[in-house]
Formats: structure tokens, sequence, C-alpha cells
């Protein structure tokens, strides 16, 4: 079903110390100090990038090929209580149209001490200079079992609009961007360059070089921000935090699965049946769009 990447440090620790990862020493770019900008300023106008082939996402540094799975292990911070993280990222070969631009959907799972807390169903697309645009997100919340909360969000639709996942040629002393914008549900998430470095170790191997980026919700800015590193050709490899970041969440990735067809088959059942859910559940927004299809 599925082929199992380690990287070049060797076999994958099943349950990894977070706090084991190392990386050279770093340079940041001052996002302490970062100037705010207003509700709904600064927002990248995807109207003037063009889409020869969006699908085709192969940023070094968010790079999308359908069957690819990274899983992460850590621990984040649950109302003053260390709990067991798990996060499972995978690639489908689904695709469908947002505000008129074919989208890479991505499967997302997120389980809290091994309880399954999230479910999320992602869009990408790559413009023709590098740039990766995240177009929205619907996203499922559960308690026991239950769905709680879906707070969609779709470029075009209720004043959302998409932004920059990933920079064509990221570099530290740029300003902030904007990661999308969906006012109806909250959703302003904005990124800077905090460093570009060097190696950088976790469970499936060191990395040469690491770019990091600092992440933020837009009116959150002084409860702290979110790091992500990446490596170049994999993507995201650890997650950590900086100032007074609540939930003080430290991931690292512990496995890199390339899915075979019968996997491949599997997930796009498992996302399609989310995507069901989506309709039903937000008919307003999601119901907007086109099924989404295999490429």
């Amino acid at each position: 079903m599925a082929l199992v990447l380690v990287g070049c440090g060797g076999e994958a620790d099943p349950v990894p110390d977070t706090g084991s990862g190392t990386s050279t020493e770093t340079t940041t770019t001052g996002t302490d100090n970062v100037e705010i900008p207003d509700e709904g300023e600064d927002l990248p106008d995807i109207g003037t990038a063009t889409f020869s082939d969006p699908l085709n996402v192969d940023n070094p540094w968010f790079p999308l090929t359908p069957g690819t799975q990274l899983v992460f292990e850590g621990n984040t911070m649950d109302e003053g209580e260390e709990v067991h993280h798990r996060i499972v990222f995978t690639v489908t070969d689904l695709t469908k149209t947002i505000d008129g631009v074919p989208v890479v959907v991505r499967w997302d799972e997120d389980y809290s001490d091994g309880e399954l807390v999230e479910a999320e169903l992602a869009f990408f697309a790559q413009d023709d200079d590098g740039n990766v645009w995240h177009l929205g997100e619907y996203p499922e919340e559960y308690e026991e079992g239950e769905m709680v909360l879906a707070p969609t969000w779709l470029a075009g639709l209720e004043g959302s609009q998409a932004g920059y996942i990933m920079k064509a040629d990221p570099q530290t002393g740029t300003p902030s961007y904007a990661q999308g914008w969906g006012p109806a549900v909250e959703w302003t998430d904005r990124g800077q360059i905090d460093a570009l470095t060097g190696e950088t170790c976790v469970a499936t191997g060191c990395y040469p070089n690491t770019l990091i980026i600092a992440e933020w919700a837009l009116d959150e800015r002084e409860e702290g921000v979110q790091l992500k590193y990446y490596a170049e050709g994999i993507g995201n490899i650890k997650v950590g935090f900086r100032d007074n970041d609540a939930t003080q969440e430290e991931l690292e990735l512990i496995e890199i699965i390339m899915l075979d067809e019968a996997g491949l088959a599997e997930v796009r059942v498992k996302a399609l049946a989310l995507e069901a859910s989506a309709y039903e559940n937000s008919p307003d927004v999601y119901g907007e769009t086109d099924p989404a299809t295999p490429r």
C-alpha cells in the first residue's frame, strides 16, 4: 500500500522526542517588531497571477506530489496540560476549481491523544512565477467523535481572498504577507520569512538547508507566533513557537510515505467522503463549488 521513505539520518523513530531536533543558529528578521496591517489591507491579488499549470506544484520549499504523505508527531498545550499531537498531511490526486483556478486538494488529519479532533480539505495552486497560493479550507472539528464546527473559507466567496502559502523566492528582510483572508470565519493568518539557515535534524533525517517562516493570526500577534521549518524538496519538517504562544506546539516529521495506487485510491475515497460532508454542512460556501474530480 505504501513505501515509507526516510531522510539521510536513517530509520524514523516511532515516537520521537520533539526536543531532540537540532538546527544551526539562525538570524531572524525581526518578526517580534513587524508592523501589523489593518484588517483587509495588504492582500495579494490572485487576479494578477498567471496559472498555466497550477496543479504542478513543484516549489522546492512546498512541493505537492500526489500520493505524498507527511506524518508529524509531538506535543501541544491544552488548557495548561501537555497533550500528544499527531498530524498527517496527504496530497490527493483530486482537483477542483476555486475562484476560477484549478487547485490541488490536500487531505489533513489532526489527532490529539489518539483521538481525531480535526479533518480538513485544503486547496493550493502554483502560479507561473512559482508562488504557491492558498485558496481556502474546509475543516471539520470534532469533540468525542461528533462534528461541532466547520469554519469554511474559500477564495472568491463571502469576501474571502487567496494568499501565499509559499513565495517563489523566499528572502529574509521582506514584509509579512497574507496567507489567505476569510473574514466570515475570522481566518487572518499571515507569514513572514524568519530565517534562511543551515542544517536541521528531525526523525526522518538531517536536511542541509532550512527555511523558517513565522506565522500568526492578524489579531493574535501579541500572543506569540508559530515557527514552521521547511526543507528543500520535502516541505514542512518541523513546527515550533516563539513568545507567549498559548499552544506551545512542537512537532517534527517522523515519516515520509509515498502511497501506491491502491493507497492513493483509498485516500481519494476518504477525501471525497469529507467533501460530501462539506456540501451538507457548508451549502452557502462549499456548496457554491463544483465537485472535486481525479486528475
